[in-house]
């Protein structure tokens, strides 16, 4: 078996240091951004480079270069937004209690999972309450509100092409995660407990 070029706990820090970096990046132009709802895309973007600096580390994380692609671009994707474009006519009420609502039903899944958060597959451990009992993958279902609601408020080509991108290997993402969760049997009975992984009644 070949060795990995990078230990976990390197890959661990490493991703840490390239979120934090676009987030700070991301804050700047929305902050000289004229679209007064530009501090909504902060808003939204600021609990997962929060979350990544706090979490607890693991060894039990995917190695795999496809999924820490994947991974990173479904991350990296939201964090290049352009903030400046205008939102749609008559729409931004809805855009903006998306964004809130997804914020809450995100920040809800971070909460349960507390610091076993990651962007890449890991098993950081089994987390079965609150929003985990309606999807397996409630954080992820916050972030497609969120991401809606930023479309509606920041629309361009530009931004539905970075959103679609991301989503493509969100739902990648999602689905190694579940690979590898799916060798802890603790993780196999809460599959037969919540049958959906993103939406109920859908996927």
């Amino acid at each position: 078996m070949t060795k990995p070029l990078f230990k976990p706990a390197t890959l661990d820090r490493m991703e840490q240091v390239v979120i934090v970096v676009l987030w700070a990046f991301m804050t700047w132009r929305a902050f000289h951004s004229e679209n007064p709802f530009a501090p909504l895309l902060v808003l939204s973007e600021s609990a997962v480079a929060l979350f990544v600096l706090i979490r607890r580390p693991t060894d039990a994380i995917s190695i795999n270069p496809r999924d820490w692609l994947l991974a990173s671009v479904a991350t990296a994707g939201p964090l290049l937004i352009n903030p400046e474009d205008v939102p749609l006519a008559g729409l931004a009420t809805l855009g903006v209690g998306l964004v809130l609502v997804g914020n809450m039903w995100q920040a809800t899944a971070k909460l349960v999972l507390r610091r076993s958060f990651g962007i890449a597959p890991a098993n950081r451990g089994v987390k079965i309450s609150g929003p985990y009992r309606l999807m397996r993958h409630p954080m992820y279902f916050g972030y497609l509100l969120t991401h809606i609601g930023i479309l509606i408020l920041m629309p361009s080509l530009w931004n539905l092409v970075i959103y679609a991108v991301a989503w493509f290997a969100q739902i990648f993402r999602l689905l190694a995660e579940e690979r590898l969760l799916g060798e802890d049997e603790s993780y196999r009975t809460y599959q037969a407990q919540v049958r959906y992984r993103l939406v109920p009644g859908v996927f």
